[in-house]
C-alpha cells in the first residue's frame, strides 16, 4: 500500500501530457509535470511524497513537506474556517488541523507546535495540537548524558519545552540557555536526568564538559577568529548574552572565562566595545 503522508519510491507507468502516472497497489498516482525528474521516463523509479490534494485526489510531490506523518513540526497558521484551522507546511495544500484537535483555537500568523497524522477515518493526513498521547515518556529507552534531538516546543516559567528524538517530552532550565530561542528551533542537547515520575532535564552542555575546558576550546575560538579577520572583534564585558552567542556560539559565562584568561596570558587587549590581538 502507499505510505499516504510520506515518502514512497515509486516506478513511473505512463506519460500523459499533464505529467506522469506512477504505479501503487492502491492504483496509478499522479506526478503533475512540474514535478517529473528532468529525464526521467517509463520504468525509472522516482521518490515522492504522497498525500491528498484540495480535491481529495492521491497525488505525489516532490516537493518537501516541513513535516511528515508521525512527526512533530511547528507550523505557521495561514488561514482559519469554522471546522478548522490550516498551517503551511510546505506544500501547495494546506495542512488541516480539526477544530477538536486544536489545544487552544488557532489564530492566522501564529506558530503551533503539531503532530501530523494520517486520520483513520477519513483517510487524509491532519494535524493535531494536543500531543499528549503522542508523547511516550514512560516507554523512553533513554539513558543519562545521552546525546538526541531537541525540538522547541514551548515555553514555561521555568524554562522550555523540548520534544526529544520526536518521541518524548522534555524540559531545558532557562538556565541552560544563553541565547533567544523560537518555537520550532532544532537543536543538538544531552539528557540530563530522567526522574522517577518519568519527567526528563535535558541540557545543551556536553557531559563531562568542565568550566576550565570550555573556556580554554572558547579562548583557542576566540583568537582564531582574530587571527583570521583584522585582529578585531565587537565584544565585551557589557556585550548582550545574544550578541556573544550569535557571533561565537558559547554563553556570556564562558565568553568572560575566556577573554579573561587570554588577557591574563598577554594575548589579547581588551576595551569598553571590542577585543583586540595584541601585536
Amino acid at each position: 500500500m502507499v505510505d499516504l503522508g510520506n515518502y514512497n519510491e515509486l516506478e513511473i507507468a505512463r506519460e500523459v501530457d499533464f505529467g506522469v502516472y506512477l504505479t501503487s497497489e492502491d492504483g496509478d498516482i499522479l506526478l503533475p509535470a512540474k514535478y517529473v525528474p528532468e529525464g526521467a521516463k517509463v520504468g525509472d523509479f522516482v521518490r515522492v511524497f504522497v498525500y491528498r490534494d484540495s480535491e481529495d485526489r492521491v497525488i505525489a510531490t516532490n516537493l518537501t513537506p516541513l513535516a511528515t506523518v508521525r512527526e512533530f513540526a511547528c507550523l505557521t497558521c495561514r488561514d482559519t474556517a469554522p471546522f478548522g484551522a490550516f498551517l503551511d507546511w510546505g506544500l501547495e495544500k494546506d495542512l488541516l488541523v480539526p477544530l477538536h484537535n486544536q489545544k487552544n483555537k488557532m489564530q492566522v500568523g501564529q506558530k503551533y507546535c503539531v503532530y501530523v497524522y494520517l486520520d483513520e477515518t477519513t483517510d487524509r493526513v491532519v494535524a493535531t495540537s494536543k500531543l499528549g498521547k503522542y508523547l511516550h515518556n514512560e516507554d523512553s529507552q533513554l539513558k543519562e548524558n545521552e546525546e538526541v534531538q531537541l525540538l522547541v516546543a514551548g515555553f514555561t516559567e521555568i524554562g522550555i519545552k523540548v520534544i526529544i528524538n520526536n518521541a518524548y517530552m522534555g524540559i531545558l532550565y532557562k538556565n541552560e540557555v544563553f541565547r533567544d530561542l523560537q518555537l520550532g528551533d532544532k537543536l543538538v542537547g544531552y539528557v540530563k536526568t530522567i526522574r522517577p515520575d518519568n519527567k526528563i532535564d535535558v541540557t545543551l552542555r556536553k557531559p563531562g564538559a568542565t568550566a576550565l575546558g570550555e573556556s580554554s576550546e572558547a579562548g583557542e575560538k576566540i583568537l582564531q577568529l582574530l587571527q583570521q579577520g583584522s585582529g578585531w572583534l565587537p565584544l565585551s564585558d557589557s556585550s548582550t548574552p545574544e550578541d556573544i552567542y550569535k557571533l561565537l556560539g558559547m554563553s556570556k559565562k564562558t565568553f568572560k572565562r575566556a577573554i579573561g584568561g587570554l588577557y591574563r596570558e598577554g594575548k589579547i587587549e581588551l576595551s569598553e566595545d571590542s577585543i583586540r590581538l595584541r601585536r
